[in-house]
């Protein structure tokens, strides 16, 4: 699942622990199905790499800043579940033993199929890629059956419904029309990724009760990007 730090934050605060503790407790029951969880977390919350550009920053730099805000956000996250009593491991792509584990690939899998919720934090490790990419590229390598982009809305419209509330949503979205359109809700590596490795995505609200259980079992009422035929509701 790829959760945004915008998620975890509230009016004035940059990681609202109402929010975090709500959030970890849907996570639970998703987890609670017997499905393998795995979050990749944003940090948009606390800082973007593309503000570069609006205060004169070298990219890259801003681009490793927020990957350190990403780790800050998996270590609330991470508080929050194992106080219900659910071990997690924080793997980072930067390495920082004394809060988090390096990523492994195959120590990630292993954690996996203990009953750990993973959670990776730092992006890449490499600047330029979104923590979009970053869930993109985590699902392929853990071999994920899916790839769950958590949102504040409840799938991908035509345009945007806040703007124009005539928008249709579409129940399903070629992965090929989601490049032809510049789809916003993830990036086109993203995408690209996930069509490569034939990673259906489904874009979902995560802040419905639960809607993240619903997404992993199937019956949410998001979007669903895939190879198959683009349809609207």
């Amino acid at each position: 699942m790829k959760l945004s730090g915008e998620a975890l934050q509230n009016a004035g605060e940059s990681i609202c622990p109402r929010i975090v503790s709500q959030l970890a407790h849907e996570i639970l029951e998703a987890r609670n199905t017997g499905a393998q969880i795995a979050i990749v977390i944003g940090g948009g919350n606390i800082w973007r790499g593309r503000y570069a550009d609006e205060v004169g920053m070298d990219r890259a730099q801003a681009d490793y800043m927020g990957m350190l805000a990403t780790v800050i956000n998996g270590l609330a996250l991470q508080d929050a579940i194992e106080r219900l009593g659910v071990e997690t491991r924080v793997m980072t792509s930067i390495e920082m033993r004394n809060v988090a584990e390096p990523f492994i690939r195959r120590k990630a899998i292993q954690h996996l199929e203990r009953g750990r919720i993973v959670i990776f934090v730092a992006g890449t490790g490499n600047p330029y890629f979104s923590t979009d990419t970053t869930s993109a590229l985590r699902a392929a390598e853990i071999q994920a059956q899916s790839l769950l982009k958590a949102t504040k809305v409840n799938g991908i419209y035509e345009s945007d419904p806040q703007k124009n509330p005539t928008a249709r949503k579409y129940a399903r979205l070629n992965y090929h029309d989601a490049l032809r359109k510049r789809i916003q809700v993830m990036d086109s590596t993203a995408f690209s990724l996930c069509m490569d490795n034939h990673i259906p995505i489904v874009v979902f609200n995560a802040f419905e009760k639960g809607s993240i259980k619903n997404a992993v079992i199937g019956k949410h009422n998001g979007t669903i990007v895939d190879d198959q035929q683009t349809r609207l509701e």
